[in-house]
């Protein structure tokens, strides 16, 4: 089982865009039992909150399936559980490294550091760009999945 976590701000957008979009493309490969996937936050400002309404409106329209959730901070038990941390920016990293220790934050890797394209996945909450954001989670989930796949026996 390779378990993976995807973190960012809140968990209320391109975290649980990223869990939902991975289950999806792994179920399209007929992997879903080899995969374990979630998302939680860096911050405790949403927690308990589902899914922002304009996320779940960018799933709907890419025809991604979800389900109600609560966003949850991330624990020292994460770093434990979870072979792959994934998050979504470098403030995500910045966070990390405030609360938890430098072996654990080498875990952690930016979602779209498997893309030739290594850089932040912008937070939609700030600039209203949920497609923009579905497309980059979108391509960086395809291509952690073939590292995960070109590295693990699955």
């Amino acid at each position: 089982m390779i378990r993976i976590l995807f973190v960012c701000h809140g968990n209320i957008c391109r975290s649980p865009m990223a869990e939902f979009i991975m289950k999806h493309i792994v179920k399209e490969e007929n992997l879903s039992s080899s995969f374990e996937i979630s998302s939680c936050a860096t911050s405790a400002e949403e927690i308990g909150n589902d899914i922002y309404l304009p996320a779940k409106k960018v799933l709907d329209k890419h025809k991604i399936p979800y389900e109600s959730r609560q966003a949850r901070r991330i624990t020292q038990k994460d770093f434990e559980y979870y072979d792959y941390i994934i998050v979504m920016d470098e403030n995500n990293i910045r966070y990390l490294s405030y609360s938890f220790d430098d072996k654990d934050i080498e875990k952690a890797k930016m979602l779209l550091s498997f893309t030739k394209d290594n850089r932040d996945v912008a937070d939609p909450w700030y600039t209203g760009g949920f497609e923009v954001a579905y497309n980059d989670i979108y391509k960086g989930c395809k291509a952690l999945l073939e590292y995960i796949k070109n590295n693990n026996k699955i």
